[in-house]
């Protein structure tokens, strides 16, 4: 049995606790939580653990998943906890992947752990099918869209503003975009063009929302490139309209062959909760990262290191007999 330990609990950490249900070769054994553990109830009944008393854990936990933000929490959390334990992160801001794993890539060999980061569909699944896509066709280019649906990333960005109360992000690709690849027309897109962004944010009692609304549309990194529209509502409006976290996207690689025969890679996903999905490749990797652990490999890693065998419970003759 893989021995799992989750840090967050919130729609994330939740999510693997499902998904660590419907591996029988895991175990979930704890939740890690800077809450008061106390105030905390896993429906697994798994006890909840102080962050403060994760090193107690040590001998216990084959790998400990990252629930956390990426906005603020992985990027301390990550190296910070690899120090102790192999652990497997989905910190998706893309622009800062290259700086967060020299970080957790250090932690990780110094402690003789194995370290995961940016694990997920995008990054993650969408990463690996970019990569296929453009190692196939080389004489191409490369088209990537999300969404209609919620961004966990940006919607949790949303929230630490000061003044806001509760808030979502849906990402909306736009469909003539879309067509133009599907026509093989290749055309050269700006980020503007490929998606626009809508926010629905709850304000605290008194706060400033044009200050908000500023702070939202010109977030580095997540807002300041795409035409974005902030909507104020309700508490009671955002609880009847938004509590479902659906998701999905296309990768899509328009290239030509021998002689200008035309090709279309198209791989899409569409998911009626981006963090369970998300939690679904997150374990996934987890049972990778056990293998690696046991073979003594250390330092970090991302979805393009992974064997796909590794990821399977299934022995190498099952997958060539049924898979290959």
């Amino acid at each position: 049995m893989i021995k799992i330990a989750i840090a967050g609990y919130g729609n994330l950490g939740k999510g693997v606790e499902k998904a660590i249900a419907q591996n029988p070769d895991m175990e979930l054994v704890c939740v890690f939580t800077r809450r008061d553990p106390e105030s905390l109830k896993p429906a697994s009944g798994v006890p909840a653990v102080a962050l403060a008393e994760m090193e107690a854990w040590k001998d216990k936990v084959d790998v400990v998943v990252l629930c956390g933000g990426s906005a603020t929490d992985l990027p301390k959390q990550t190296p910070q906890i690899a120090a102790m334990f192999n652990v497997i992160d989905s910190f998706d801001t893309h622009a800062n992947i290259p700086v967060h794993f020299a970080a957790v890539d250090q932690a990780a060999k110094e402690a003789g752990k194995v370290a995961m980061i940016s694990v997920g569909w995008d990054p993650g699944m969408f990463s690996l099918n970019r990569l296929y896509a453009e190692s196939i066709l080389r004489d191409g280019s490369t088209y990537t869209f999300w969404g209609k649906g919620v961004s966990q990333g940006h919607s949790d960005a949303i929230r630490r503003i000061a003044g806001v109360k509760r808030g979502i992000q849906y990402t909306v690709p736009v469909p003539e975009a879309i067509e133009s690849v599907r026509r093989g027309e290749n055309p050269e897109l700006t980020t503007r063009q490929k998606h626009t962004r809508e926010c629905f944010v709850v304000a605290e009692e008194g706060a400033d929302k044009a200050a908000i609304e500023n702070s939202i549309k010109t977030m580095k990194n997540y807002f300041d490139e795409y035409d974005t529209t902030v909507h104020f509502i309700s508490e009671e409006e955002f609880e009847a309209n938004h509590r479902t976290l659906p998701h999905g996207g296309f990768v899509m690689r328009s290239g030509v062959t021998g002689e200008g025969t035309k090709q279309l890679i198209e791989y899409s996903l569409t998911l009626g909760s981006n963090p369970e999905f998300t939690s679904c490749v997150l374990v996934a990797y987890a049972r990778a990262i056990a293998r690696l652990a046991a073979e003594g490999e250390t330092g970090a890693r991302t979805v393009f290191d992974i064997a796909p065998k590794y990821l399977s419970p299934l022995s190498d003759e099952d997958l060539r007999a049924h898979l290959l």
